[in-house]
């Protein structure tokens, strides 16, 4: 209980004012915390989910996906929508919801003969998930899931995709977006440090991490001039979104604005009222229609509607988006859209707010492949962040081996999270393994995701994905190597491997390169993948493993 543990703080010393009320302050957090992941339930979650994807392939993949995980992922009495962004150049995050809404309209039309439009002013919540991108600094995961970014499984019970973790995190917010179109982004879970569930009263509001002006110390010390800040006002409506500033430039811009006592992070994850989304459809028809143009929410959305006309034009103009007449005519154009609008509709008390996820929010960002495997691992360590991470997934801290593992004389420390996995003997000791098949299993600080192998040793921080090793030797891999295999329908060439390192490799900035010996470059895999019947491939993946687990067992 927070009482207990906070007279625990006490005993243990005598803190100064300042100290206890940030000892009291992190403890009430924490709490917060836990009470978000048990919101995190698929019951709780939206009465229908869109996801958006690069290809047709990719939509059909989510469409089955989703619709055989409702109980699970999704409501079991809820509607699955999975559409594909067939826009040259891509539409932007902007344009982009619009575009997918569009389709999703269409889509659900044609599964269930529902109007989406009207069930969403009638009081449906619905949310859109991004998935689109190549997912460079994610390489070579990706290219093992065929492109499929947002496939990539992680190393807890049951393997489920970084997607389906987001899409029932995210669900705590379904109770409180009735007539929302909520929109957020494939890659990243979050737990809020503060309650979830909120009354939204503005046309637009966005999920940022609000906390009273940081001094110039901890402005550097937290490196917000990397970042996008949002400025809310006690009503919490946004004043302005600035953009990667620094203390004193962010100072003096706030100095001019009444009523401004929180600034934060922006975490670009937001939500649209049902009269708000059709005023914007409805702006911008002339570019949906056309299929042309790449607009995205902060630069042309949330700064035309927080900034003064000539501020805009000359922040566009330094970031090189328009020249002067095109951000005047832009800003104009916004400002046209929102001064027609009946801020008034749905009761709703303004057009901009901002959503608080507390400054001590979590956040277990799974973009990268360092962020992977560190994320990953944060499952085996001892911390309050590991210990919410265990709960989300469902894994209980008294036995980390879960059902579905047969182990032989292998032994499993008491860190380990281990689940469907099957070996005769070895070790593992801080590693995070779902889904393994072998004979003799070595693992310190590694982490282990669908692996077939006659005998595998990984050492420290090292990474095996999708790999089905046929050889009588196994696998062996170095501190930080990555190992990944991919399944293709090319008779010629139906399984490879790439490799990388975690810690030396940067796959976004490599990405058009061979490295580490590998047959192809990231780009050349993300290639050969374009068009991949990622359902084909990864059911080829599925019987190869099941073949090497047969062989081993025979």
């Amino acid at each position: 209980p927070f009482w207990l543990r906070l007279c625990c703080h006490l005993a243990s010393g005598s803190p100064t004012r300042s100290v206890f009320a940030r000892c009291a302050a992190g403890m009430a957090a924490f709490d917060e915390k836990v009470k978000n992941v048990g919101l995190m339930q698929a019951e709780r979650g939206y009465d229908v989910t869109i996801v958006c994807c690069s290809n047709e392939h990719q939509a059909a993949f989510w469409q089955q996906r989703l619709e055989q995980a409702k109980g699970t992922v999704v409501p079991a009495a809820s509607a699955v929508v999975a559409v594909d962004e067939d826009w040259d150049g891509g539409a932007g995050n902007f344009l982009g919801t619009l575009y997918a809404w569009r389709k999703a309209c269409a889509k659900h039309k044609e599964l269930t003969g529902k109007d989406l439009a009207a069930e969403l002013q009638a009081g449906a919540s619905v949310a859109l998930f991004h998935t689109a991108g190549k997912g460079t600094r994610l390489a070579p995961l990706p290219g093992a899931e065929n492109n499929n970014k947002p496939g990539v499984k992680l190393p807890a019970p049951g393997a489920p995709s970084i997607l389906e973790s987001v899409i029932r995190q995210t669900g705590a917010y379904a109770g409180s977006r009735r007539k929302r179109l909520s929109v957020f982004w494939g890659d990243q879970v979050f737990v809020p440090s503060v309650a979830c569930e909120y009354k939204a009263k503005y046309h637009a509001d966005i999920i940022c991490a609000l906390g009273p002006m940081p001094s110039a110390e901890e402005w550097e010390q937290r490196g917000l001039e990397k970042y996008g800040l949002i400025a809310a006002k006690g009503d919490d409506s946004v004043a302005v979104q600035l953009e990667k500033v620094t203390h004193a430039q962010a100072t003096s811009q706030l100095s001019a604005m009444e009523g401004v006592d929180r600034v934060g992070t922006s975490l670009g994850s937001f939500s649209l009222s049902a009269a708000f989304l059709s005023a914007l459809d409805a702006g911008f028809s002339s570019e949906l229609d056309a299929k042309v143009g790449k607009m995205d929410t902060d630069p042309h959305v949330w700064m035309a509607m927080t900034l003064g006309r000539e501020d805009y034009a000359k922040l566009m103009l330094e970031k090189s988006l328009f020249d002067e007449a095109g951000a005047h005519a832009h800003h104009d154009r916004v400002s046209a859209i929102v001064s027609s609008f009946d801020v008034s509709a749905d009761g709703l008390a303004g057009m901009f707010g901002a959503v608080n996820c507390g400054p001590d929010f979590s956040w277990w960002d799974y973009g990268q492949v360092k962020l992977y495997t560190k994320n990953s691992l944060l499952l085996t360590e001892d911390s309050e962040d590991a210990r919410l991470v265990r709960s989300f997934f469902g894994i209980p801290d008294g036995s980390r081996v879960l059902e579905g593992c047969s182990l032989g004389s292998c032994e499993v420390d008491a860190t380990s999270v281990v689940s469907a996995c099957t070996a005769a003997s070895g070790s593992v000791a801080a590693s995070a393994i779902a889904g393994v098949a072998t004979g003799e299993l070595r693992a310190d600080g590694a982490v282990l995701v669908n692996v077939a192998a006659r005998r595998i040793i990984a050492a420290k921080g090292s990474l095996a994905y999708n790999v089905v090793d046929t050889s009588e030797d196994g696998i062996t891999l170095g501190e930080n190597e990555v190992r990944v295999g991919v399944f293709t329908l090319d008779k010629d060439r139906p399984y490879f491997e790439m490799r990388s390192n975690v810690a030396e490799i940067d796959g976004g900035k490599v990405f058009k390169e061979r490295v580490c010996d590998n047959p192809f470059s990231f780009q050349e895999v993300y290639d050969l993948n374009h068009a991949a019947d990622v359902v084909a491939c990864g059911a080829a993946a599925a019987a190869a493993f099941e073949q090497q687990a047969q062989a081993m067992r025979s």
